[in-house]
C-alpha cells in the first residue's frame, strides 16, 4: 500500500494571505485603485463616514431639542475617525462585529466609543438616530459606487478610448478591405473602423458620466415615522434631503426600508453596454490579428507557447474578452436582481452589493489589458494593400451605380447594370485588366468612364478618411 501524502501547508494561513480570486492575487497590481471604493474596508470607512457626518448635520442644525452645533475642533476630531480608519481600524470593527452579529451596528459602536475623547460621550444616542441600517448602507454603496466610477473606472475608460482615437487618426488614410458576413465587400479605411469603436464607445461614457447617485435616509419603511414620533416638530424630509445632497448625492423622496437601488441597475447597464462594445472591439482586432492586417511587436524575453517558439498570441485581447464576460455576467445579475425586493426589504441586494468591486474589477482590468495589447501593435499596410489587390470585383458596386446614374441622364446602353455586374463577378475573381475591360466595353461617356479606370479597391473608399473627424475634433 503506498504512503499517504505529506500534509499540506494550509494555504490560507500563510502570511500575506493567498487570495482565492485572481482580482486580489494575480491581478492586484490592475485593480487595487478599487480597493479603496468597492472593498470591505471602504464599505466601512464611508458607513463610518455617514454616521459621522449624520451626527454633525443634526447638530449643527439643532434638530433635536437640547443639542447644538458642535464646535470646529469637535467636529475637525470627528471627521478624523474618517480620515484616520486605518488597518487598526478594520481590525477593531471586525472585532466588535463579532459580538454584535451586526455590520452596522458594530460602525455604530465604534464611533460611539471615540466621543468620550472629543467630549461629547453625552451624544452617543444621537450616532445612529433614526436610522434603520438600510439608510447608512444605501449611502455609503452610493459614496463607493461613485468614487470608483469618477476616479477609476471612467479615467482608464477614457484613456482607453483616447488611445483608439489616435490610432483612428494615424490611420484614417490606410485603405483596408471591408467584409461584410465575412466575405469581401466595399473598401474602407482602417481609421474609419477604429473611429466607429471610439464613436460607440464615447456614446456610453456620456450616458455613465450623467449617472444620478441616489441616496435616502428615512427611516425602517421610508415613512419617517421614529423621526416624528421623537421629533415631530422638525422638517425630517428637508432634513434628510440636505443631508443626503450635502454628500453630493441626489435625494430620493419616497422609498420603502431600502433605496430602490433603480440607479444602480442603470448604470449596471451603461457598463455593461461598453463592455459589449469593447468585446466586440476585442474579437475584431483578435480576427485583424489573424489574417494579418495587424503584426504584434514581441516583448523581449515573452514567451507565445511552451512549444512553439514563433508564436506571438493575442492573449491581451483574449484575456480582455474573459474579463468582460465575467464582469457582465456579474453586472446583469446585479442590475436585474437589485430593482427587485419583496414588500418593503429583503436581503437579496446586501448580498448581491459586495460583488459590485468584482465586476468592476473585471471591467478595469479588461480595459488595461486592451490597452495594452494596443501598444504592441503594428499595421501591416503591405498586407492590407495585397488584400485588396486581390479582391478587384468589390468594384462591381461602383460600376453599376455608375451605369445607373448614366441611364437615368440619359446614355444609351445602360440596361440592367446589376446583373450583368452579377454576372461578371459573383464567385468570381476579377483581376485590374478584366475590370477594366469590362468597363471600356461598355459604352460609357467618356468622363464616366474615365472616372471608373482611375478608380482601384484601394481608392474606393468614399469620404472615410474624413469620417474620422467626427471622433477626433
Amino acid at each position: 500500500m503506498a504512503e499517504s501524502a505529506a500534509p499540506r501547508v494550509p494555504l490560507a494561513s500563510v502570511t500575506p494571505a493567498i487570495a482565492l480570486g485572481p482580482l486580489d492575487g494575480r491581478y492586484r497590481g490592475v485593480t487595487a485603485p478599487l480597493v479603496d471604493y468597492l472593498s470591505e474596508a471602504a464599505l466601512n470607512r464611508d458607513r463610518t463616514h455617514v454616521e459621522v457626518e449624520w451626527l454633525i448635520h443634526l447638530t449643527s442644525n439643532s434638530v433635536l431639542p437640547g443639542t447644538s452645533p458642535l464646535s470646529e475642533g469637535q467636529q475637525a476630531q470627528l471627521r478624523e475617525i474618517v480620515t484616520g480608519f486605518d488597518g487598526a481600524s478594520i481590525t477593531e470593527l471586525a472585532e466588535i462585529e463579532q459580538v454584535t452579529v451586526h455590520d452596522v451596528k458594530a460602525v455604530e459602536y465604534y464611533i460611539g466609543r471615540r466621543l468620550a475623547a472629543i467630549g461629547i460621550e453625552n451624544l452617543t444616542a444621537l450616532v445612529h438616530f433614526g436610522c434603520t441600517s438600510e439608510d447608512v448602507n444605501n449611502l455609503s454603496y452610493a459614496l463607493g459606487v461613485k468614487g470608483a466610477v469618477e476616479n477609476v473606472w471612467l479615467p482608464a475608460a477614457h484613456d482607453l478610448v483616447d488611445r483608439i482615437t489616435v490610432m483612428a487618426e494615424e490611420t484614417r488614410s490606410v485603405p483596408m478591405l471591408s467584409r461584410t458576413h465575412g466575405q469581401p465587400a466595399t473598401p474602407t479605411t482602417l481609421g474609419k473602423e477604429l473611429a466607429v469603436t471610439a464613436h460607440r464607445l464615447t456614446r456610453q461614457l456620456r450616458r455613465i458620466e450623467k449617472t444620478e447617485y441616489l441616496g435616502k435616509i428615512n427611516g425602517a419603511t421610508g415613512t419617517y415615522a421614529a423621526h416624528y414620533a421623537s421629533v415631530p416638530d422638525a422638517d425630517w424630509q428637508q432634513v434628510a434631503r440636505s443631508f443626503v445632497e450635502g454628500l453630493g448625492l441626489t435625494w430620493n423622496p419616497l422609498t420603502t426600508q431600502i433605496e430602490s437601488h433603480d440607479w444602480q441597475a442603470e448604470l449596471y447597464a451603461d457598463i455593461a453596454r461598453f463592455n459589449r462594445i469593447l468585446h466586440n472591439f476585442c474579437t475584431d482586432v483578435w480576427s485583424y490579428i489573424s489574417i494579418g492586417y495587424f503584426k504584434q511587436i514581441p516583448v523581449a524575453g515573452a514567451t507565445g507557447s511552451s512549444t512553439m517558439p514563433h508564436k506571438v498570441n493575442p492573449i491581451r485581447f483574449e484575456n480582455a474578452e474573459a474579463n468582460l464576460e465575467i464582469s457582465n455576467g456579474l453586472l446583469d445579475t446585479l442590475a436585474s436582481t437589485l430593482v427587485t425586493s419583496r414588500w418593503q426589504r429583503d436581503l437579496t441586494d446586501s448580498s448581491s452589493q459586495r460583488n459590485i468591486g468584482v465586476a468592476f474589477g473585471h471591467s478595469v482590468l479588461a480595459i488595461s489589458n486592451v490597452a495594452k495589447g494596443l501598444e504592441r501593435l503594428d499595421v501591416a499596410d503591405d498586407v492590407l494593400a495585397a488584400d485588396l489587390d486581390t479582391n478587384w470585383e468589390v468594384l462591381g458596386e461602383a460600376i453599376q451605380m455608375v451605369m445607373r446614374a448614366e441611364a437615368i441622364a440619359g446614355a444609351p446602353g445602360m440596361e440592367n447594370p446589376y446583373e450583368r455586374l452579377k454576372d461578371l463577378t459573383r464567385g468570381h475573381r476579377v483581376d485590374a485588366d478584366r475590370m477594366r475591360e469590362f468597363v471600356t466595353g461598355l459604352g460609357l461617356p467618356a468622363e464616366a468612364e474615365a472616372r471608373l479606370l482611375g478608380l482601384t479597391p484601394g481608392k474606393y473608399i468614399g469620404i472615410a478618411d474624413s469620417l474620422v473627424d467626427h471622433v477626433t475634433k
